[in-house]
């Protein structure tokens, strides 16, 4: 998606356009409903509608003859149509459901054309499961090959839910193959990836998958750029979620992290009150902008919020003047940049309407459009807040934060398990329990054996015994994020090996930035601000491949100090940037990359010549000569707070910026939701359906 003016990501020259992608998806998909001639009714999978929500709208698919939609589940299903298309993942749930739909109408005598889409490809086992239940030859099968969403200018994600649980629980590693095949339609498009580095046994999977000579031709786009280096790109890394789980079980504390958190975001879309999302009445209007703008004053009803009726709305900064401002910075400083925000547009006003002159009333008329979008951004974001705050003022909240930083810090690990057991007896959430629980055993290697048989009989006898298999999975190789010392007699001997060395990786990555008030600057100018003090594991080894110098101090620091020194230079040093290195894998942290389990990647692409893409792909992304693009692709998910990590890294260098890639978005509750099989809230059941 194509950046605003005032977006604060490292991308605000970016050579790569990832809203190609969009256009590809969009595409594909009215292909796949114009191969079936005539009106037809779409009985869509539920967990695809937030996905196809980012690349088309309603009007479009109506306009390619789809009649009616529908949401796939069990029950009878009625058409006023001849043609039915289902379109959603090959799952055996879903297809036996199809099978049903097929049967009741022969049963009924009723005649229809049936085409199901398989996203993104078409799977053996669905052909095998409808020709068990004897309708394969009903059925033409078909698939829709969506591939990476861009869901911000420098964000692009398949948006497959669950893939932690089907990759380290139920061994499934069709994500690893869909996210290869994903990577090569960014190589065709962009050309070859000069270099693979990655960290993790599935980004070791993942990287052999790329480099075998399997350029099987995707989307119709030509497999030329596969044979060339690409100037746009400078190498992909790697990262399998495994190699840090730490990270995704803190509580994220960025604005855009919180809000995931505590009211949760579903392909960049949140459920809010119908109050923030609709405008003022117009005794409330924007001329007079003092009653609403500022945090303080704002008129919006919280009191009742618990019983508005909700809608869903698009966080992006497309449309947003205030969120790219807002989404990557600590929660405590939202207030702040609010309150600025808002005085400013006051004096906007104020100086707008003394305006006496023909040409002077032009321009305001001009800007009103402008100002208009974001008071109401800005009345969005305000509302927002106001609903955050009392979350983040609860006991449970800032208790499970203060074991949290005792955890990270080592600091009476046994005191903190005691802690978590007051939790369970305080009724907090059972998904808060599980991730300080997990946080404990990563961050001390294990929890002491007969602890933590006690903490389980708790948690099953306080929230229920159907959570048994979750604490069984979470304990299990090659997840083993819950362990216990000493380890059984019977733990096969791959579990010692999952063992986390958090302590050396403490001091060798510098993780820990001391909250004392001299350190406040230290912590803003580094990428422990998103979690106020502690640095993610996952970026600090992006930094070890890509700002090897961020590792060991803070650039930003040092820019600030010469900034101050030499005031001649300040235009210089607010450009602020440290001309980026050449990527040269992971020399220098050798060791400290050795320590964390899994497999380490190093690969070096040589094609076979220099050839740049041609034809309609030359002009995509166009970038100046000097910078590059580093692919960073997240195999498992990633957080909020990482992405705003990653855009603070770009934001220090000239002459690299950072794509993000990711199998979809995660927090600590999705991934505790997601092991435990409890499906999370896309679509409200109903017979018709939205996207």
């Amino acid at each position: 998606m194509a950046s605003d003016g005032q977006a604060t990501s490292s991308t605000s020259d970016a050579s790569l356009d990832v809203n190609i992608l969009k256009e590809i998806a969009k595409k594909d998909l009215v292909d796949a409903l114009n191969s079936v001639n005539g009106a037809k009714t779409l009985v869509l999978d539920a967990s695809l509608a937030g996905p196809l929500g980012l690349v088309t709208e309603v009007s479009l698919l109506k306009h390619h003859g789809v009649d009616k939609m529908f949401w796939l589940e069990a029950g009878p299903l009625t058409s006023s149509t001849a043609n039915i298309v289902y379109l959603c993942r090959p799952r055996i749930k879903h297809v036996k459901i199809i099978a049903d739909h097929i049967k009741r109408h022969a049963k009924e005598s009723r005649k229809h054309n049936y085409t199901l889409l398989l996203v993104p490809r078409i799977s053996t086992l669905v052909s095998r499961i409808l020709e068990e239940e004897g309708v394969l030859g009903d059925v033409t099968i078909s698939s829709y090959n969506l591939q990476f969403i861009p869901i911000a200018e420098d964000v692009i994600s398949l948006e497959h839910e669950n893939a932690l649980r089907e990759l380290w629980v139920d061994g499934d590693e069709t994500v690893v193959f869909d996210s290869a095949q994903a990577l090569l339609t960014i190589q065709k498009l962009f050309g070859t990836f000069p270099q693979i580095i990655g960290k993790g046994d599935y980004a070791q999977r993942l990287a052999t998958l790329l480099t075998r000579q399997t350029p099987k031709a995707s989307n119709g786009l030509t497999s030329d750029s596969l044979l060339s280096s690409s100037s746009k790109l400078d190498s992909l890394i790697i990262l399998d979620r495994r190699v840090d789980m730490i990270t995704p079980l803190l509580t994220q504390l960025t604005y855009e992290g919180l809000v995931d958190e505590l009211i949760g975001i579903k392909n960049s879309h949140v459920e809010l009150p119908l109050s923030l999302l609709t405008p003022p009445t117009a005794g409330a209007t924007n001329t007079n902008p003092t009653n609403t703008a500022t945090p303080g004053t704002s008129a919006i009803p919280v009191v009742a919020v618990k019983k508005e009726n909700k809608k869903k709305h698009h966080l992006t900064t497309t449309t947003d003047p205030l969120f790219s401002e807002l989404r990557d910075v600590n929660f405590s400083s939202v207030g702040r940049k609010l309150n600025k925000v808002a005085h400013r547009l006051d004096e906007d006003y104020k100086t707008n309407l003394q305006t006496k002159t023909v040409a002077q009333l032009r321009d305001f008329v001009g800007k009103l459009g402008g100002l208009q979008t974001e008071h109401q951004a800005l009345r969005l974001h305000t509302g927002l807040s106001e609903l955050i705050v009392p979350l983040t003022r609860t006991d449970v909240f800032n208790k499970s934060l203060e074991i949290q930083q005792n955890l990270l810090a080592s600091y009476e690990v046994t005191a903190q398990i005691t802690a978590i057991e007051d939790l369970i007896a305080q009724g907090a959430e059972l998904q808060t329990v599980l991730r300080l629980l997990c946080l404990a055993s990563v961050t001390a290697g294990a929890i002491k054996a007969k602890n933590l048989e006690n903490i389980k009989r708790e948690i099953l006898q306080a929230y229920g015994y159907e959570y048994l298999p979750l604490l069984l999975s979470l304990g299990a190789p090659p997840l083993a994020i819950l362990l216990p010392n000493p380890l059984p007699p019977s733990t096969p001997a791959s579990v010692a090996a999952l063992k986390y060395p958090f302590a050396n990786l403490r001091k060798s990555l510098r993780l820990l930035i001391d909250d004392n008030p001299e350190a406040l600057d230290e912590v803003e100018n580094d990428i422990s601000f998103v979690y106020s003090g502690y640095a993610p594991i996952s970026i600090r080894l992006v930094q070890c491949v890509a700002q090897k110098g961020g590792v060991i101090s803070n650039p930003a620091e040092k820019e600030k100090g010469n900034d101050a020194n030499n005031a001649s230079d300040q235009k210089k040093m607010s450009t602020g940037k440290v001309q980026a290195h050449p990527i040269v894998g992971w020399k220098g942290f050798e060791d400290v990359v050795a320590a964390i389990p899994g497999q380490t990647v190093e690969i070096q692409q040589k094609p076979t010549s220099k050839v740049l893409p041609s034809g309609p792909l030359a002009s995509l992304g166009s970038s100046r000569e000097n910078t590059t693009t580093t692919l960073v692709f997240f195999l498992g998910g990633c957080t909020y707070t990482e992405i705003a990590a990653l855009r603070w890294v770009g934001r220090q260098n000239k002459g690299r910026n950072f794509l993000i890639a990711t199998t979809g978005i995660i927090s600590g509750a999705s991934i505790i939701d997601g092991i435990a099989g409890i499906p999370q809230s896309s679509a409200s059941k109903g017979t018709a359906a939205t996207v």
